[in-house]
């Protein structure tokens, strides 16, 4: 049984059957990012060892090492004699993330062509399910499948090393997010740009595609940036 204070901790339980004996310190990593990029573990979050080691029922060396790999990838931060925490990110991060981002996903849908049909469907499939959730108006979901379906841009690079650099960097944006006090109002309006992008990488128009990326860029950053100013 979790306490008030770690109500993130049972959706840790849940996960603990992704994990087995033989669970390396790099699996329990990756349980904690995916929760990061849900949108589940928020920003200031303290981890206790105590808590996430038994939702996961994992040993504290275990976990400890899997806190470093994650504190290497800038996602949470250790405080001496305070503990491990999600890390909060500064309007310097957001702008950082929106160069690499750029660099990763326009390279990757300028070179698209040749792509697999599965991999451009995959595209379409994650605006598909964030337009779904915003019908039921879940907008913690809808937030999840725009994370799928950058993703899924990164991925027609066709290249598992920007797979893998995609997946960290999505889970540091999940948490520059946070700060948009309206997640409706941040949301909602990039899912018809999700939509009019995917549609243009599934019928070839890969250059035009590219340039409303970059221009959806251009405003999403100039948005957090602003929100991440008001915050001071």
């Amino acid at each position: 049984m979790t306490t008030a204070e770690d109500p993130w901790a049972d959706l840790l339980a849940g996960d603990r059957a992704l994990l087995d004996r033989t669970s390396t310190a790099e699996r329990v990593a990756d349980v904690l990012r995916q929760r990061i990029i849900d949108g589940v573990l928020l920003p200031g979050t303290r981890l206790s060892e105590e808590s996430v080691g038994r939702a996961l029922a994992v040993s504290r060396n275990t976990l400890r090492e899997a806190f470093r790999l994650l504190v290497h990838e800038r996602l949470l931060v250790h405080e001496f004699h305070r503990g491990v925490f999600v890390r909060v990110l500064s309007a310097e991060d957001v702008v950082d993330l929106y160069r690499i981002r750029r660099m990763l996903e326009t390279s990757a849908v300028r070179y698209a062509e040749g792509a697999s049909a599965e991999l451009v469907s995959a595209v379409g499939e994650a605006v598909t399910v964030g337009e779904e959730a915003a019908k039921r108006e879940s907008w913690l979901e809808v937030g999840t499948a725009n994370m799928r379906f950058h993703e899924a841009l990164a991925a027609l690079a066709r290249s598992p090393r920007v797979d893998e650099i995609m997946r960290q960097l999505l889970a540091e944006l999940r948490l520059a997010f946070h700060v948009m006090s309206r997640p409706r109002e941040f949301h909602e309006p990039y899912l018809g740009l999700n939509r009019s992008i995917a549609d243009l990488i599934a019928a070839g128009q890969l250059a035009d595609a590219e340039r409303r990326l970059d221009e959806y860029f251009d405003g999403a950053e100039e948005q957090l940036v602003q929100a991440y100013q008001l915050t001071r």
